[in-house]
Formats: C-alpha cells, sequence, structure tokens
C-alpha cells in the first residue's frame, strides 16, 4: 500500500534541496519580502494622498499642492519599489527552480536505476516515468505557492491587520478574526473535502499513463492477435474511470470557490462598514476611508487566491509524494562503504553455505548451498523451471543480497565489491536482449562506452552482426527502436553477443544465446562463442539440452539443489539419471510437436 505524507515531509523534501543553493534562495525570499511590504504600505499614501486633496481647512492651497505631490511621489515610488524589488527576486527564483529540478528528476532516477530487480518487475515502466516527471513539477508548484503564495500574503495580512489595529483596534480585530476564519476554513475544505478527491483523480492520472505504457510497448503482441479493438477498450475504460474521478475532483475544487467567494464579499462588506461608521463618528477622514478600502483590495488581492494557494499546495503535495517515497525507500542492494573494486582476473566463482529466499517467498530457492566453478571453467546449469538456475546467475551479478553465507569471486566476497566493477567483471547475453533506442554502435559499445570504432566493428564481426548492419541505410548509426524493435530476434541477439565479445569479461553468462537464430546462423557463430568462452568462466543457462556439449561439467538443478553433475557422457550413461530424464521428456516433446 502506498505510503501517506503530509506537509512536513514535504517540506523536508523540499528544503534539501534549497539549502544546496542558499545564496539562491536568501536572494529570492528577501526581495520578495522587500516586495510585499510595498504592498503593505501602498494604502497610507494612498490615504495620505486623498487626505491631501481633500483637506482645505487646514493648509494654504500652496502647501495642498505641495503634500499632494509629495503623497504621489511617495505613492509612485513604492509602486516602482514594489515591481523592481519583484523583478529582481525573480532573477533569483528561476535559476533556483531549474537547478533545484534538475537535482530532483536527477536524484529520483538514480534511486529508479537501483531499486531492486523485485521493484522493477512489481512496477509499471510508464507509470514510474509519469510519477518522476510529476512530481518534478509538483516540486515547482509547492515551491511557487510557498514563495509567491504563502510568503506575500503572510507579509500583507500581518502588516496591514497591525496598521488597522494601531488606527482603528476594532478594525484590526474584526480584520484579524475575519481573516483567521477564512484561513481555517480553506484548510479544511481543502484538506478533508477537495485533496481526497485529488488524490483518487492522481491514481487514476497514473494509471492511465501506465496503460497506455503498457500497450504501446507490447504494440506487436496487439497486432499479432489483432487485439486493437480490445485494448482500445481497456484503454478507455482506464481514461473513463479517470474522467469521472477528475470531474468530481475539479467539481469539488468549485464548491470551495464559491464558499470562499462568499466569505470575502462578507469581509468586504463588513471591513467597509467599520470604515464608514468610523468617519461618521468624525474619528476618520476621507484618506482614511480610502486607506480601509485599499487595504481591503490589497487583502482581497491575497486572500483571493489564498483558496488556491491551499489547493495548489495540497495537490503538489499529493504529487510529490512518490519522490518522497523513493527517497525514504531503502536501496535493497547498496555497496558498502568500505566497498572496493572487484579484481577479477581467472573468473573463479564460489557459493559457500548460501541461503537465501525471495522477498515474498517463505521456503528458501537456496538452503545453506555450496558450489565451486574453477577459473576458465564451462559450466551449463539444467533443470526444470523454478529449480534455480536463473536464480543463481542473479546472485552471481548481485541483483539480489543473500539471506546467509558467501559468494566470492576470485576470493573476493562480491557483497564487499562496488557493483559496478562486479558486472563490468561479467558479460551477459540474455534469451531475449533488450536494446536502447539508440545507434547500433551505441547499443554494441554500451559494454565498454569508450571502445573505438574499429573495436565495435571488430567485435560485430566476431559476433557475424556485421554484414546486416552493412546492409542497413545508415550502417552502424541505424537507430533500432524502442527495445530494439526494428531488428529480428536473431539480429538482436547477434548485437547481444558482440557486446559480450567488446566486453572482454573473464566470466561469461550466455542464457540460451543462439535461442533466437536459425540454424545456418547458428552454426556460422558456434565457432565464435567457442573463441569467446576459451580462458573465461563460462556459465551457461541451458533450455535445449542439445546444447550443452562443450562445456566441462553439466549442474543439474531441481528445487534449489544440485542433484547431479558431471560431463554429458558421464550423465547419459546414468540409466536413471536426472539429467537423462530430462533430455528423454525434452526429445519426445519435440517428437509430438513434429507430429
Amino acid at each position: 500500500m502506498k505510503q501517506k505524507f503530509g506537509f512536513r515531509e514535504a517540506s523536508v523534501f523540499v528544503w534539501r534541496y534549497w539549502r544546496q543553493v542558499p545564496w539562491l534562495l536568501s536572494g529570492a525570499f528577501v526581495t520578495m519580502a522587500l516586495a510585499t511590504l510595498c504592498d503593505v504600505f501602498l494604502p497610507v499614501f494612498a490615504g495620505r494622498l486623498i487626505d491631501s486633496l481633500a483637506d482645505v481647512a487646514f493648509a494654504e492651497p500652496a502647501a495642498r499642492v505641495g503634500d499632494a505631490y509629495w503623497a504621489l511621489t511617495a505613492f509612485v515610488g513604492i509602486s516602482v519599489a514594489f515591481h523592481l524589488f519583484r523583478e529582481v527576486s525573480y532573477r533569483f527564483w528561476i535559476p533556483l527552480a531549474t537547478i533545484s529540478m534538475r537535482r530532483i528528476i536527477g536524484d529520483a532516477f538514480y534511486r529508479v536505476q537501483r531499486f531492486s530487480a523485485d521493484w522493477q518487475a512489481n512496477s509499471f515502466a510508464g507509470a514510474t516515468v509519469r510519477k518522476i516527471s510529476r512530481g518534478m513539477w509538483a516540486y515547482d508548484e509547492f515551491a511557487d505557492t510557498i514563495y509567491i503564495g504563502y510568503l506575500p500574503a503572510a507579509i500583507v495580512l500581518v502588516g496591514i491587520t497591525a496598521n488597522l489595529m494601531v488606527n482603528w483596534l476594532l478594525m484590526g480585530v474584526f480584520v484579524l478574526v475575519a481573516v483567521s476564519i477564512y484561513l481555517v476554513v480553506s484548510i479544511l475544505l481543502v484538506s478533508l473535502y477537495v485533496a481526497p478527491a485529488n488524490e483518487i483523480m492522481n491514481e487514476s492520472d497514473s494509471a492511465v499513463g501506465a496503460a497506455m505504457a503498457d500497450a504501446v510497448s507490447c504494440n506487436a503482441t496487439v497486432k499479432s492477435f489483432g487485439a486493437e479493438k480490445r485494448e482500445d477498450k481497456r484503454f478507455f475504460d482506464v481514461a473513463d474511470l479517470w474522467r469521472r474521478r477528475a470531474r468530481k475532483a475539479w467539481s469539488r475544487e468549485i464548491n470551495g470557490g464559491t464558499v470562499l467567494s462568499v466569505m470575502s464579499l462578507l469581509l468586504q462588506a463588513g471591513l467597509l462598514s467599520l470604515a464608514l461608521w468610523y468617519w461618521s463618528r468624525g474619528q476618520a477622514t476621507a484618506g482614511d476611508v480610502t486607506f480601509v478600502m485599499t487595504s481591503y483590495f490589497v487583502i482581497h488581492g491575497y486572500l483571493r487566491e489564498i483558496g488556491q494557494h491551499v489547493r495548489n499546495m495540497q495537490k503538489a503535495i499529493n504529487e510529490i509524494e512518490d519522490l518522497v517515497g523513493f527517497q525514504k525507500q531503502v536501496i535493497d542492494v547498496a555497496d558498502r562503504e568500505t566497498a572496493s573494486d572487484l579484481r577479477a582476473d581467472g573468473g573463479a566463482i564460489a557459493f559457500d553455505g548460501v541461503t537465501f529466499r525471495y522477498g515474498n517467498q517463505r521456503t528458501p530457492i537456496y538452503a545453506d548451498f555450496s558450489l565451486r566453478i574453477g577459473a576458465g571453467e564451462r559450466v551449463a546449469l539444467v533443470g526444470p523451471s523454478g529449480s534455480g538456475k536463473s536464480t543463481f546467475v542473479k546472485l552471481v551479478q548481485r541483483l539480489y543480497d543473500v539471506d546467509h553465507g558467501e559468494i566470492r569471486i576470485d576470493g573476493q566476497d562480491i557483497a564487499g565489491a562496488t557493483q559496478e566493477s562486479l558486472r563490468r567483471a561479467i558479460a551477459l547475453v540474455p534469451q531475449d536482449p533488450a536494446l536502447f533506442h539508440r545507434s547500433l554502435a551505441e547499443n554494441i559499445a554500451y559494454a565498454r562506452p569508450e571502445a573505438s570504432r574499429e573495436e565495435i566493428e571488430q567485435a560485430a564481426r566476431r559476433a557475424h552482426a556485421h554484414d546486416f548492419i552493412q546492409r542497413l541505410p545508415q550502417g552502424y548509426e541505424t537507430l533500432v527502436g524502442e527495445r530494439g524493435v526494428k531488428l529480428s530476434g536473431g539480429e538482436r541477439q547477434r548485437v547481444a553477443l558482440a557486446r559480450a565479445f567488446l566486453a572482454d569479461a573473464p566470466i561469461l553468462i550466455l542464457d540460451e544465446a543462439t535461442s533466437s537464430l536459425d540454424s545456418i546462423t547458428e552454426a556460422q557463430i558456434q565457432e565464435a562463442i567457442e573463441e569467446l568462452m576459451e580462458g573465461r568462466t563460462t556459465i551457461v543457462i541451458a533450455h535445449r539440452l542439445s546444447t550443452v556439449r562443450s562445456v566441462d561439467r553439466i549442474l543439474v538443478f531441481r528445487d534449489g539443489c544440485i542433484v547431479e553433475q558431471g560431463t554429458q557422457q558421464e550423465l547419459l550413461a546414468r540409466d536413471d539419471g536426472h539429467f537423462r530424464e530430462l533430455l528423454a521428456m525434452q526429445i519426445e516433446g519435440l517428437a509430438l510437436e513434429g507430429n
């Protein structure tokens, strides 16, 4: 269940980025405060201007004109200062905002990249991207609300209320009480009435992004089943749920605004009535009434937006929750503070008393599991699905940390090595390679970004990928599409093989690396694979048992244990052996498919 966070957690999150650029923060807030103080004193000089024009009893015409021009100059000067300070303030605020947003989205991306394989498997990529981008803009709304909304409003309301209290206590108390009630009602309306509907709408918003990304990324499957209409209906159902929830949320915002508008009108009527009452008793001049009216218009300008600011704040808190959650979430597999680079030369692998279970399982996959694979040894992992073959490879890569025991490479505990250095020591060719929507050259060089074009092309030749790349209109600069959709399965696998050649790592993992190749192409590159395996510790996850002839040792897994091991000849010589049973079942299945 999604963890909920409030104003405090969101403020701490935002402050973390603000404090990294204190001079920009100070400049923005100080100059904004000075601009707002100009608004506080504007009604004072407006009142004095009116008094200087209306007062004929106590001054000569020339003196009245001088007073009027002085008041006018002060009034205009205050207005100019207001705009000047605001402009200067924005010059501080814009770089503060852009720097903070850049760091926020960068930190979120950094953490998401390092979340566990389980987290990645359980999260929609489209929804994650939407949460990060929406959270970045939520920061912008949160920060703007404080900077442009709360700070100026607080200064104006306190300053004008104090001014009124000094001159007319009753009016000051009235404004204080009325504004306090207005603020309390605004907060309650937003937090208890508007926010819950906004939160539900945001969940639907994420679901829309997830549903769209899910369908678009699997478009080839949709087309293969002629399921466009089915996917249309599924997406429209999700979008229609968003529509209903958005309509409810936005209607509540309008209703809340209506209530606040009525309260603002009551404040206006009460304040101006009191001003006229003081004037009728001779306790206020025409200029004083002008001062009160101008003060109301200033207060109203800020109060009118307070409700919107409260709504924006709550909306921003709702939308920034995911980024706060990302920041608080523990990275399950992290480098230790004392981690050092792995020094892998031979690539010997040792499992010592390893116990491991996935987070959602009660029974461990491995219990006190031990195994030695010598440097340069070729080992095949075979066994039924769920027997622990893929888990073995994931643990070697340290995609998960073990519960007990140690995994060592060349005598070094991989838990004490940096993950980057560990994975540089391993070249993986998966069964279904995923490519970036980048050029073929970039995809091959992903194994070693500093490689020259000559080295990239040499790796492609060894993987028998060079010829098909050369036939493409843009050759090595061809963009391959999202996840490599512009290439066939065999072409993608040859690109993955080229990566492995270029990586030149001491440990090689082949997850049925030729399964997507036709028999002719497979035969062509088998010699290259043999060359690639030479002198390297090689782990082959074998789904087709006919592909494990050239390994030094076959490990037969069942229920997280090695129930049998040996060469192919040794295992086939056992009449009641597990390997022989698996091979017989596979041959029988192929025969049934042929019929």
